[in-house]
């Protein structure tokens, strides 16, 4: 029999909703997010926006997210998404609900659904829990959480929807913030950022800068605390959005 009670160390709705507003950055809310999903048993999360225009990837969706780089480039690549029976029930409802194995396979074709349940098994993410939400300003989007538990009570989902809802909406409202003057960067940090932009590795830009890989991964880690966010693929699209680089 499934373990459908809460446990211990999952976080309460009341308690999660404070700590998500005090979240100044990107980066709270994705290491809340990171936490949360865990301690609910589950491995990743993802958060994601509705764009108006007709989305062919996964990745033209993701605010934030730790599912592996891997299981996006692949599943992007086989161009599944239009036929995601997942993506159809988070456009059409407005309510909490589980993704089995079953659930996620409806509407491909045979070899498709190999393809998807192979790529998520891999990852130990093919189960999910997914919440729409909304913003104040009527954008749409969905917070999710994967991993192999497959069933939640009743309770844990209006928990997680009710935590979802808050993180979508201060998510939001911090990206609204991106325009903002950020803390100023270094010369270093700026050319490290540039070098970046342009599609040089840690390795290769150490070679041009005449520099250690490991003070130009140093400089990229300090760059990207600054610009509040949390790789250095979106401190590099923040600086160009703010025309720190060019």
């Amino acid at each position: 029999m499934p373990n459908t009670e809460i446990p211990p160390s999952a976080p309460m709705g009341a308690e999660c909703a404070q700590e998500v507003a005090e979240a100044k950055t990107q980066f709270d809310i994705f290491r809340f997010m990171k936490r949360m999903a865990e301690s609910w048993g589950m491995t990743t999360f993802v958060v994601a926006n509705f764009p108006s225009h007709l989305a062919l990837e996964i990745s033209q969706y993701t605010v934030i997210t730790n599912w592996p780089t891997e299981l996006i480039h692949q599943y992007d690549e086989t161009g599944l998404l239009p036929r995601s029976h997942v993506m159809r029930e988070l456009k059409q409802s407005s309510v909490p609900f589980v993704a089995d194995k079953d659930f996620v396979v409806r509407g491909y074709k045979e070899d498709e659904a190999k393809i998807v349940v192979d790529l998520f098994e891999r990852f130990e993410m093919l189960n999910a829990m997914w919440c729409p939400v909304q913003d104040a300003t009527g954008q749409r989007g969905a917070v999710g959480m994967h991993g192999n538990r497959s069933t939640f009570s009743p309770q844990e989902m209006a928990e997680i929807a009710y935590v979802a809802a808050h993180v979508f909406s201060r998510l939001a409202y911090i990206r609204s913030l991106d325009s903002r003057i950020p803390e100023t960067l270094t010369d270093r940090e700026i050319d490290c950022l540039n070098w970046t932009a342009a599609g040089k590795t840690s390795a290769e830009i150490a070679e041009i800068l005449v520099l250690s890989e490991h003070t130009v991964n140093h400089y990229l880690n300090r760059a990207t605390k600054k610009l509040s966010t949390v790789n250095r693929t979106q401190a590099v699209a923040k600086a160009l959005r703010v025309g720190l680089i060019k």
